[in-house]
């Protein structure tokens, strides 16, 4: 299985990287942009998507993963530090199929 990890935070993302690189293949990006080029070229199984993201920021991205059919299928799950009242449901109506808080 392929994860794709798009975490701005490189600390969160090394402690991501080290937590499921004995299982699964990891890939990561540090922001939006590089995420959905990275997720278009790697096809990955899940992604794990900051939603606080610099720039094109989480929601935009999930909403962007979407609307393309090729990601239809593939799990996307926001790791996030927006854990007040509606924001899961925000999430998910933006297209993430999870939501987990930070810290992990």
């Amino acid at each position: 299985m392929r994860i794709l990890i798009i975490e701005d935070e490189e600390l969160n993302r090394d402690l991501l990287e080290q937590i499921l690189e004995d299982r699964y293949e990891v890939l990561s990006a540090a922001d939006g942009e590089q995420g959905l080029q990275r997720a278009r070229s790697e096809a990955p199984d899940v992604i794990l998507l900051d939603l606080g993201l610099p720039g094109m920021d989480g929601w935009a991205v999930a909403r962007a993963l979407r609307a393309e059919p090729a990601f239809a299928d593939i799990m996307v799950i926001a790791l996030t530090a927006h854990a007040m009242e509606g924001d899961r449901e925000r999430a998910i109506a933006a297209g993430c199929d999870d939501y987990l808080t930070k810290p992990i």
